[in-house]
């Protein structure tokens, strides 16, 4: 029997290499180097009870241990016989990591003689200290993880909340998401007017191919979980039941996740994998879910202020259109009817004639820059022109932005489906000659009411379809402006 002594720096030599490394697969790649070295066996190997609890998906192994047919042997958890390849001379210690069952470290084959209680004492303290390492290991890689995810977390909050586009934000999110989870592909979904969801942005790896667009219908058995907010986890996509998708036979494990923040739903971040990658670890999982949360607060915060800075341009433009009018405008209406008075005045005297035509050409170049201003008050009491709208609401719009200069509201009223029967160059045609139309009323002295119709049912006098706007102003005996054009 050996010295159990002389063993001893070998013993110490092992359980001080367990320990050195604090990533968990070189962890365990250390426990079954030293267990062969610790024992003189040809083979060691680690059987564990759950690999996929930390995302492991292979077995650590030293040697080939071969069966009679000189076939390699694949070691499997817990499984003694695959490990050491139907040998009968073989050690088998659990690992327990606080107090959990780990799995179980073997050895087999030894180079010299047979195994001994020796031998079995040794890995065992091996073993010990080896459910220490692995647990340390666990704690580090558990922590690293959270630290990606939180740094993750807050550099989608600062890009989002720099002023990027509702498409941007979304990718944003999709893209960290996809990279911190090791994913395949990170793709956002929203629900549907129908009731389904479709795919809206998707980040990949490669070619996204015909992945946006999407569209999970009414009915499929996930969609209920989904719009309810609540996360779903899957093993396999290609395979389960639950999802319903053409792409789905790409991927294999995956994770939905709610985007929802103060009880509203934005949509749901799914990053799958590829087939036959690992599975979530339930850490991972955990991790995914805070970050969705968190990213869905970052997107409302997000939308609420570009909400604000919209509001805030808007009520900047209505200031200075009331600048523009209170100021400006009057001023140059002031200076126009003194340099009338004065023109009457020379009118009389035959060698000012000179004068007088001085004064009439600084009338009409004040008329044509009041003109001009107005038609400025007109465009900063428009939003943006990328703001989404109706025609309906182009033309209500219009009449709001006069209504900064004339002092009240001109009416509006529509005849007919104007939304869908008035086409795009059209509706841009009215809209100009609506817009020059109300100048020209708010020009006109004594203006208190103004009339505006769109009739989209009219009959131009060649018997085609057409659109009629007329413009009503009770100036005088009362001014109406006509336009029409075929649909």
């Amino acid at each position: 029997m050996t010295d159990p002594v002389r063993r001893l720096p070998t013993l110490l030599e092992a359980v001080l290499s367990v320990g050195t490394d604090l990533e968990l697969r070189a962890t365990l790649q250390h426990i079954v180097d030293g267990a062969a070295e610790l024992t003189g066996a040809r083979y060691a190997a680690l059987g564990m009870v759950d690999p996929g609890h930390d995302g492991l998906v292979e077995i650590r192994t030293v040697g080939r241990p071969e069966t009679e047919a000189g076939t390699e042997v694949e070691a499997g958890a817990g499984d003694s016989q695959g490990v050491v390849g139907r040998s009968d001379e073989f050690i088998g210690v659990p690992i327990r990591v606080n107090d959990e069952m780990f799995g179980t470290l073997y050895v087999a084959d030894k180079f010299a003689g047979t195994f001994t209680d020796e031998d079995e004492q040794l890995l065992r303290v091996l073993a010990t200290q080896a459910g220490i390492a692995i647990g340390n290991a666990r704690l580090y890689e558990s922590a690293r993880q959270r630290e990606r995810w939180i740094e993750g977390a807050a550099a989608v909050t600062t890009a989002l909340l720099t002023g990027e586009t509702a498409a941007d934000a979304l990718m944003t999110v999709a893209e960290r998401a996809r990279i911190l989870a090791g994913a395949s592909a990170g793709v956002i979904l929203q629900p549907t007017a129908e009731g389904g969801m479709e795919i809206v942005t998707a980040s990949t790896l490669d070619d996204p191919g015909d992945i946006v667009g999407t569209t999970i219908a009414p009915g499929s058995p996930v969609l209920e979980q989904l719009l309810g907010g609540e996360p779903v986890f899957v093993e396999d996509s290609a395979t389960d039941p639950r999802m319903t998708t053409h792409v789905r036979k790409r991927f294999g494990p995956s994770m939905m996740l709610p985007l929802q923040a103060d009880g509203r739903l934005i949509g749901t971040l799914a990053l799958p994998r590829r087939r036959g990658d690992r599975p979530y670890t339930s850490v991972e999982r955990l991790l995914a879910t805070q970050f969705a949360s968190q990213a869905a607060l970052a997107l409302v915060l997000a939308d609420a202020q570009h909400s604000r800075e919209r509001l805030a341009v808007f009520e900047d433009r209505d200031r200075i259109a009331r600048d523009l009018h209170d100021l400006v405008v009057q001023r140059l209406f002031a200076t126009g009817m003194m340099l009338e008075s004065t023109q009457r005045r020379s009118m009389g005297d035959g060698a000012a004639q000179d004068v007088h035509d001085v004064l009439g050409r600084a009338v009409d170049e004040l008329q044509s820059t009041i003109q001009e201003v107005r038609t400025a008050i007109f465009a900063l009491q428009q939003p943006p022109a990328d703001a989404p709208t109706t025609f309906r609401g182009k033309v209500l719009r219009e009449t709001a932005g006069a209504a900064a200069v004339l002092g009240f509201q001109p009416s509006a009223r529509f005849t007919g489906a104007v939304e869908s029967r008035i086409s795009e160059p059209v509706a841009g045609q009215l809209l100009a000659s609506l817009r020059h139309a109300l100048a020209a009323a708010s020009r006109r002295a004594g203006v208190s009411v103004i009339e505006v119709t769109v009739d989209s049912t009219a009959t131009l006098p060649d018997g085609r379809a057409g659109v009629r706007l007329t413009v009503y102003d009770d100036s005088g005996t009362g001014t109406t402006v006509t336009w029409a054009s075929p649909l």
